[in-house]
């Protein structure tokens, strides 16, 4: 039986701007969404309100991926698309985060 793969990526723009800010998540969009395997996807962005103790804030924008399994998380990793943007968003990141866990089911 195969697990989901949970894949969150949170980027820090260099200049982050509401323009950048735009422009990344329309590339997330472009590029990252409608992969095989892919159970849900999003492009998000920082809550600005959202100021609790607990919340990390040092970054701009988020992807939020679901996979149905490794297998698929390890083909969109070496997908054109995923290169793609990599190569085209690449300079406009001071950092990227990524946070890679496997599902667990309720018993």
């Amino acid at each position: 039986m195969s697990q989901s793969l949970v894949h969150n990526v949170y980027f820090t723009l260099k200049d982050p701007t509401p323009e950048s800010i735009a422009r990344l998540v329309g590339q997330g969009h472009k590029y990252l969404s409608g992969h095989p395997g892919v159970e849900y996807f999003s492009m998000a962005t920082l809550v600005e309100d959202l100021e609790r103790p607990v919340n990390d804030r040092d970054f701009h924008v988020g992807l939020s991926v679901v996979f149905t399994d490794r297998a698929a998380h390890d083909t969109y990793q070496v997908s054109q698309r995923h290169v793609e943007f990599i190569e085209n968003n690449k300079e406009t990141w001071s950092q990227v985060r990524v946070f890679d866990a496997s599902v667990v089911e309720a018993t």
